[in-house]
Formats: structure tokens, C-alpha cells, sequence
């Protein structure tokens, strides 16, 4: 936990610095606690991609926790902020578990990092001692199917890959095929990120939900949808048009460690009322963690 804190830290450093350098300036300026106060710390939350509304109601909440603690001293508005933010973050009921036997349809558009999320999860589940099988679903780029070859071979998991332009869905039930035989405990299911193509993509995803369903209805069925971390308020347009085609369990949000843009967590969670469940703040195989509210919110303020 200490390591992925500081990992988590390191990461956020970018949007931490966005955040709590302009948060202690408003502080170190303020005389009392008053409504320019909020103002001027809600407009820090916008400025840093937390979005209007969430700012909004986040600000609202602080103003509710420093009426109740009886908080006077300007001193103590980042702590309870930090307070704020964690207990905004924290999902009531984690409804996404990694239990045998777990199938997990990755869902992005190109360039977010998808793949390699998935070669990243396939090397975290594989460390925790499961038996993990990749499907490369996504056969409309030649690349995205030997790219996902090249994590196989990284996280040492077996893959299931047909040619380019092959049926997606045919690619899906030759992967249940394995996975039930070779008795798996996660397979994940790359999929075709063309959000220009709607109509097509909503299809392709309905058309495998149905194959899983019928080969394996009884397995822990999830969508994950993954997001770049530095498109900001962009990365919530995208989810919204995703949660039009898909019903999504969670999401995984990449690059973080490479933008001041880290307060969209709080943006999607409150936007699209979707968990975050792993957040990428680095390079390497290692460096996609569990989503924590508390560590998130000590790593930002």
C-alpha cells in the first residue's frame, strides 16, 4: 500500500501542484472563512479539469463539513477538503470483483492505452496467481492484434487471436472455448475502439455479450472502459458516448502521472455515476493499481 501511495503521489505530482498551488495561495490569502472563500476554491477544483458541476457540489459539501465540525481556522479547509474528496470517491458498493470465473470486455478508442491495460491487468491478475487468457477481439487493426501478441509474451499468458478483418465475436468463442478447457480464471477481451462508428460498434459489442452469454452466462461477466487520464473534461464526453453503446462496470483511467488534468476522477465518478477501478501512473508492466479513494484524495491535496 506505502508503494502504490507513492507511486499514486509521484503520479498526481503534476495535477497535485495545479491544485494545491493555487489552493494555498486563495489560503494563504484568506483572513476567514467565508463565501469568497468558496468561491475562489471552487473555481480552483474548474480550473483543474474537476469539472462545474462536481466543483460545485464538492465546494457545497465542504461548506456543509465545516458548519457541522465547527471548523473557524482557514488552516484546516484543505484538511477537510481532503476529507470531502475521499468520501466523495469511495463507492458505496464495489460491485466489480475479480471472482472465478471473471470475463472483462475492455472497452476504448484507440491511442488511450487499452492494450497495454490490458497487458497490465493480465500481468497484476497473473502475479495474484490466476490463470488468465487474453482474446484479441479487436481484429480491425492488424496492429492492435499483434501489439496485444507482444503483452501476452510480456505478462507470459496464453492469447487467442484469429487474422485481421476476422468476426470479432468468432474470436470470442474460440477464446471461451479455451478458457473453459483450459479452466481460466479472467479472460480478457479486447475490443475495437471506432466510436465514429457507432452503429457498428454497438453491434460488435452486443453480438459478443450474446456469444459470452450463451457459452458461459454463468461466469462474472464485466465492461471496463478505458479513459487517458490527459484528455481531462474530453475523457467524459467519451465516456458518455461509450455508456450510450455499452453498459460499463467501471473504469480504467490511464496517464495519469502525465497530467495536471487528474481532478476528471472526481468529474467521471460524479458525471457518470461509473466507478473508477484502476488508475495508470506510470510506464511500466507494474504500474496499474486498484482505484483508492483515501490514497487519492492524500496524493492530490
Amino acid at each position: 500500500m506505502a508503494n502504490f501511495f507513492e507511486k499514486l503521489k509521484s503520479g498526481l505530482s503534476k495535477t497535485r501542484d495545479n491544485i494545491t498551488g493555487k489552493m494555498n495561495e486563495v489560503l494563504g490569502l484568506a483572513m476567514t472563512i467565508d463565501e469568497d472563500l468558496f468561491e475562489e476554491l471552487e473555481e480552483v477544483l474548474i480550473t483543474s479539469d474537476v469539472g462545474y458541476e462536481t466543483s460545485m457540489i464538492l465546494i457545497e459539501k465542504l461548506r456543509q463539513k465545516i458548519r457541522l465540525q465547527k471548523i473557524t481556522e482557514v488552516d484546516m479547509v484543505s484538511g477537510a477538503l481532503k476529507e470531502v474528496i475521499s468520501e466523495f470517491m469511495e463507492d458505496e458498493e464495489k460491485k466489480f470483483k475479480v471472482e472465478k470465473p471473471t470475463i472483462i470486455l475492455v472497452i476504448g478508442v484507440n491511442g488511450v492505452g487499452k492494450t497495454t491495460s490490458i497487458g497490465k491487468l493480465a500481468h497484476k491478475y497473473k502475479k495474484e496467481g490466476r490463470k488468465v487468457i487474453m482474446a484479441a477481439a479487436d481484429t480491425f487493426r492488424a496492429a492492435a492484434i499483434d501489439q496485444l501478441e507482444v503483452w501476452a509474451k510480456r505478462a507470459d499468458v496464453d492469447i487467442v487471436r484469429h487474422q485481421e478483418g476476422s468476426d470479432p465475436a468468432a474470436v470470442v468463442f474460440d477464446a471461451l472455448q479455451a478458457f473453459k478447457a483450459r479452466n481460466g480464471d479472467v479472460l480478457l477481451v479486447d475490443t475495437a475502439g471506432r466510436l465514429h462508428n457507432k452503429k457498428n460498434l454497438m453491434n460488435e459489442l452486443e453480438k459478443i455479450r450474446r456469444v459470452i452469454d450463451r457459452e458461459y452466462g454463468d461466469a462474472n461477466i464485466y465492461s471496463l472502459l478505458v479513459l487517458d487520464g490527459t484528455s481531462g473534461q474530453n475523457a467524459v464526453i467519451q465516456a458518455k458516448e461509450f455508456q450510450k453503446v455499452a453498459e460499463l462496470d467501471g473504469i480504467v483511467l490511464t496517464k495519469l502521472d502525465g497530467t495536471a488534468k487528474g481532478g476528471v476522477v472526481l468529474s467521471i465518478k460524479e458525471t457518470l455515476k461509473i466507478p473508477v477501478v484502476y488508475i495508470g501512473v506510470g510506464e511500466g508492466i507494474d504500474d496499474l493499481e486498484d482505484f483508492d479513494a483515501k490514497a487519492f484524495a492524500e496524493a492530490l491535496i
